[in-house]
């Protein structure tokens, strides 16, 4: 069985509560629920875990799939340096972010949410994850024809190999031998 990579659980479970307590907040604000204004705190929190969270970080096995458009926020997050690559940095974070959230009614899904992840990137950085960009890769330009050293000669279907009938130019100094003799 292989290792699991807690921070990639750990970041998907963080942007969603970014999500949720971004959507919780406005919620509240719009309706202006009372303690309005930690739902207005819980709109930039929820804006800025969005913004830490987008770029998904390397995996150990090198399998990574970078999310669409997420080259320029992975930019501004390896800006950074060891504020946003440290797991525990991050844990707790996220657990100071998810507190004042929880005095709303509307933000507290996206509070206990935040603090879930907050536990899952902790057990990460216990294990020893840190976070790596996924930068692009500069692509090989094939040649067209190259991997082929000599084309097909006969047209498709073709038969396997030890069925093919030999060429006259292939066989070196073999001659054709008729078995029926020529009569004059």
């Amino acid at each position: 069985m292989g290792k699991i990579e807690w921070a990639m659980w750990a970041n998907e479970q963080a942007l969603a509560s970014g999500l949720i307590l971004l959507t919780g907040g406005i919620v509240a604000v719009a309706g202006q629920f009372r303690g309005w204004q930690f739902a207005a705190y819980a709109i930039a929190a929820g804006a800025f875990v969005c913004l830490l969270e987008y770029p998904r970080s390397k995996r150990a096995k090198g399998t990574s799939v970078e999310r669409t458009g997420q080259y320029c926020f992975t930019v501004c997050v390896k800006s950074f340096g060891p504020l946003t690559r440290n797991y525990y940095v991050r844990a707790f974070l996220h657990a100071a972010l998810c507190v004042p959230g929880g005095f709303v009614l509307a933000t507290v899904l996206g509070c206990v949410c935040l603090g879930i992840a907050s536990l899952i990137y902790l057990a990460a950085a216990i294990r020893g994850e840190h976070w790596e960009p996924i930068l692009p890769r500069k692509k090989e330009i094939r040649q067209p024809g190259g991997s082929v050293a000599n084309p097909p000669q006969n047209p498709p279907p073709r038969p396997p190999p030890e069925m093919r009938r030999k060429r006259v130019d292939d066989v070196e100094g073999a001659a054709y031998d008729n078995p029926i003799p020529v009569s004059d």
